[in-house]
């Protein structure tokens, strides 16, 4: 070493105090250590203990710190001084804003509750704003699962009584055979990338099914680059090969799901395609130990997937029949599929032969014993060891609900789900449609609404209709346009407000939605909707009140802006109750605290709703003498009951000691902090496995509050609600659907899973409109948030379009090019890069890197304003017109998810703009201007 090298303090002092909370820059939610110095944050850091991440910490988590500080962060309520959409405001107080809120609110709710229409983003705390809604007596909520994906949640909990990401997982450390479908890269992140460092440390192999080949899908052995919105097409050819060859678990099948149920196949009466019920309505299986009917759960009962049933001249057969009859049929053979998928007819019959070899030749089991719920005692648990993961990718197409089932059943045909090596639920998951709560919308002027907004449609019987079979919610969730809609229509409200269709309404009251940027179809067109005045010079949309943390593009549409704090600024309970974070072998659940306090005038969204509930007198947010019931989030959190022993929270209840279920503690909050900020209690190894059949997991769900009473089931292959509301169309039935519908109805509602084509390619002339166009979202990034982050814009300031090589050589493009993309909505003129290892007919861009002028507190001049850009332009709510005057909505018919990804396109070559077109006006900002250079360091 060199004599003059200078002293090197290699173990410098990073930090005074360790603050454990949980991160908030995705979805992911894993553990944080923030490091506090002279009271400020100084560094975050992963917490080793916490079970979503295990210290594992990607860019966003690190980059917290600067989404702490941004420059764009709103300081003080805000009123609107200005033309909408000006930007322009003037700062109040918060008894001023509350004082507008209320008189806004109370004359609505006292005469009027649905003419709100009260919506949230990706909040989640959606136990608790549906528990405000539903105080206030509107019918008028839902958070942003319809535009994200409400397919595959819906599809799965009618199929088997969760899905993936919050409701499941692949079983990383058995699993020898890994398919990955479409998943946003920057959701579920650390413990995907985690779990697929585990099987490929393993040697397991991994298979990619996405057009584009990116993130989780460039680190796949294989990658198969379907053509967009035919992954339901490519499934079903696979069950196809799978049933052919024999290779399915027939012994699964007729124990844990309903293959033998008996289906009622007289086509003359109205039971037809129900299921044949016994006198207490449980569906019948022909007992293999009698050869007579018995109830799928009797006791020692052995379902007989061959036997048949016929009495009073009706035919009965088991669903496993029905199923054979369609997935053999030839329409659903590789050869007959191959070329709309975009996939040769034998690589699809080779992934379909190495799924069954390793499900059925490299099967393996565990030595644990457990009891099903016909009480027969199993000495051993055998799995299947393929597992599946997908979310919006497969999800965001108007085919998606029935795509998202299909990949479910080939899951269960394997005998795949929740066995060793398969999928897992992870608990408060499994949970069948039947055991959540059904839509509820009865509006009383003053009062409550009559329960819960969301829930699971059963029949026609469940939809919200008034006397004369119209919707009764503003984004006609559960009307017959959308039956099965769980999560609501976010996408559609702003629409829907401004052509009063199906009533006007008064006020619109969003939280952490940018439904003015990229949360929308239409964009120019919302942005007219929400600044059009009628007749009389009135705004259409009356009232407009909005939160958010920082100065996003909605904020400048909104008349009053209730400003909210950052995620270390807050409580926060990520709960049971909600969208927990447990894994597989274990409940989990976790807050968020303020680990400093707000140096600006604003108030977490939460404790300004437990101020406004209070002064609006509603129901569950004030006491008997009429006093507020919260003085905040943080109250709430802590004494809430929900059901008798369960309240936002599982842990630490009572003295501290009890779990799950337990009286209020009032040190509760002190205990999360002390153990992390998360609580955890694992799954007996006995009851891991099996959850829906298994005695000893559902004794110990009871016990740990998921739900009252036991309550096995066995999974849907065949929904009977599909049925029911198919039956509907054909004329079956008091509750009849409008004539437009009937057709459309009979095809989408089947109850076995089917493959349509997207609603688009319909409406659309596919030789002028050759091209699918698609976005994702980077792991860097979360939506609109991280591209106002100094050190997450250093990843992506902007972003090109990608173009395969088919295409780029087609338009003799090079590098540095831009082109006209253009659907029959608009067109768009970007910035164009070359991507090989993409579908030859898809292009796709970055999600939510672009900006608008003026927003974020962005200069002008930004790459995101300038080079950055939204193919929502090209996207309309609504279906190109049919000439019949309705109005046709661009999603799922089945559950109304926005279909994003069924966007088709025209790509040709441009001149290069000073900018990306369309290039909108700036917003005047309320925050100013953020710095051009960030250079600080906390502390000494």
């Amino acid at each position: 070493m060199s004599l003059d090298q200078p002293p090197l303090d290699t173990s410098p002092k990073v930090s005074d105090e360790v603050r454990k909370t949980t991160c908030y820059m995705c979805a992911c939610r894993c553990g944080i250590n923030v490091h506090m110095k002279d009271g400020k944050v100084a560094y975050i850091e992963g917490n080793k203990d916490h079970p979503v991440n295990q210290g594992v910490l990607c860019a966003k988590g690190s980059a917290g710190i600067m989404q702490h500080n941004a420059p764009s962060r709103l300081r003080a309520p805000l009123k609107r001084v200005g033309a909408r959409g000006s930007g322009e405001f003037e700062e109040i107080s918060w008894e001023e804003a509350l004082t507008m809120a209320t008189d806004l609110l109370r004359p609505i709710r006292e005469k009027h509750p649905e003419k709100l229409a009260f919506f949230t983003g990706r909040d989640q705390s959606q136990s608790f704003t549906g528990f405000w809604a539903q105080g206030f007596g509107t019918p008028n909520f839902a958070a942003h699962g319809g535009f994200c994906s409400v397919n595959m949640a819906a599809a799965g909990i009618y199929t088997m009584g969760g899905a993936f990401w919050e409701f499941g997982q692949p079983d990383w450390d058995h699993t020898k055979l890994f398919m990955l479908f479409g998943v946003a890269e920057d959701h579920d992140s650390n413990p995907i990338k985690m779990g697929i460092g585990k099987i490929k440390a393993r040697g397991a192999r991994m298979i990619g099914v996405n057009p584009i080949r990116t993130g989780y899908n460039a680190v796949a052995d294989d990658w198969v680059g379907i053509t967009p919105g035919t992954d339901g097409l490519f499934i079903l050819a696979m069950v196809h090969c799978l049933m052919r060859a024999g290779k399915i678990d027939l012994d699964y099948l007729a124990r844990f799901t309903n293959a033998s149920v008996l289906v009622n196949e007289d086509p003359k009466s109205e039971q037809f395609g129900l299921f044949l019920r016994d006198a207490e309505g449980q569906p019948q299986v022909i007992d293999r130990n009698t050869g007579k009917l018995a109830p799928w759960n009797g006791k020692g009962v052995e379902p007989d997937l061959a036997a048949t049933h016929r009495a009073k001249g009706v035919t009965h057969r088991p669903v496993f029949h029905q199923m054979a009859d369609r997935y053999l049929s030839d329409a659903y053979a590789p050869e007959a599929v191959a070329e709309r998928c975009g996939i040769s007819a034998e690589r699809i019959r080779a992934l379909a032969a190495d799924l069954a070899r390793v499900a059925f030749d490299e099967a393996i089991e565990l030595d644990r014993p457990w009891t099903d719920f016909r009480g027969k005692k199993h000495d051993k648990m055998v799995g299947r060891p393929v597992s599946f993961h997908a979310m919006r990718g497969i999800s965001a197409h108007s085919n998606g609900f029935q795509t998202c089932r299909a990949l479910h059943v080939l899951q269960i045909l394997l005998g795949s789900v929740e066995v060793p090596g398969g999928m897992r639920f992870k608990p408060p998951y499994p949970k069948p449609a039947t055991a959540h709560p059904k839509p509820h919308g009865k509006v009383t002027p003053g009062a409550a609404l009559d329960g819960p907004h969301l829930g699971y449609t059963h029949g026609p019987e469940d939809l919200l209709l008034d006397t004369e079979g119209n919707p009764t919610r503003i984004d006609k969730a559960y009307s017959w346009e959308n039956p099965m809609s769980a999560h609501g229509l976010m996408h559609m409200v702003i629409s829907n407000a401004h052509a009063g269709v199906p009533y006007k309404i008064d006020t619109l009251f969003m939280y952490m939605a940018n439904m003015s940027w990229n949360s929308s179809m239409n964009v120019g067109g919302v942005h007219k909707m929400l600044t059009d005045k009628d007749e009389n010079g009135d705004y259409v949309i009356p009232n407009i009140i909005y939160s958010d943390a920082y100065s996003s593009e909605m904020v400048a549409y909104a008349d009053l802006i209730l400003p909210d704090t950052t995620y270390l600024e807050r409580h926060d309970c990520i709960s049971l109750l909600d969208r927990p974070i447990c894994e597989a072998d274990g409940v989990a659940d976790a807050i968020r605290w303020p680990v400093v306090e707000p140096d600006r005038d604003v108030r977490g969204f939460q404790s300004v709703l437990c101020d406004l509930g209070a002064r609006l007198g509603m129901p569950g947010f004030v006491n008997e003498d009429g006093s507020q019931k919260y003085q905040d989030y943080a109250d709430y959190i802590t004494n809430h009951i929900r059901r008798p022993g369960v309240g936002p929270l599982a842990g630490f209840r009572g003295n501290g000691d009890d779990h799950g279920r337990g009286e209020v503690n009032p040190n509760q909050l002190d205990r999360y902090i002390e153990n992390g900020g998360f609580w955890l209690e694992h799954v007996p190894e006995n009851a891991a496995y099996y959850k829906p059949f298994s005695m000893e997991y559902q004794d110990w769900a009871v016990k740990m509050g998921f739900y009252d009473v036991v309550q096995p089931y066995i999974f849907q292959l065949y929904v009977e609600p599909l049925r029911k509301f198919q039956a509907a169309a054909e004329g079956i039935g008091e509750r009849q659907p409008p004539e437009h519908l009937r057709e459309r109805l009979k095809l989408t509602m089947d109850p076995l899973p089917i493959w349509y084509g997207p609603l688009e390619d319909d409406q659309v002339d596919l030789d002028e409109y050759p091209v699918h166009a698609l976005t994702q979202r980077p792991m860097a990034m979360y939506h609109s948030w991280g591209t106002q982050n100094a050190w997450l814009r250093q990843i992506h300031g902007h972003n090109p379009l990608y173009v395969p090589t088919k295409i780029w050589e087609e338009n003799g493009f090079k590098d540095g090019d831009w082109a006209k993309v253009s659907s029959t909505h608009g067109s768009i003129v970007v910035p164009v890069a070359h991507q090989a290892s993409l579908n030859a007919n898809t292009v796709w861009t970055w999600n939510a890197i672009g900006k608008r002028k003026g927003t974020w507190a962005l200069d002008e001049g930004a790459t995101e304003a300038t080079k950055g850009f939204l193919l929502n332009h090209l996207i309309h709510e609504l279906l190109p017109p049919k000439g019949d005057g309705l109005r046709w909505a661009n999603s799922d018919p089945v559950t109304g998810q926005a279909a994003w990804f069924d966007l088709r396109v025209k790509i040709e070559k441009s001149a290069i703009p000073n900018e990306a077109q369309p290039a909108m006006p700036a917003i005047k900002s309320p925050v100013g201007k953020g710095p051009s250079e960030l250079d600080w360091k906390v502390g000494k």
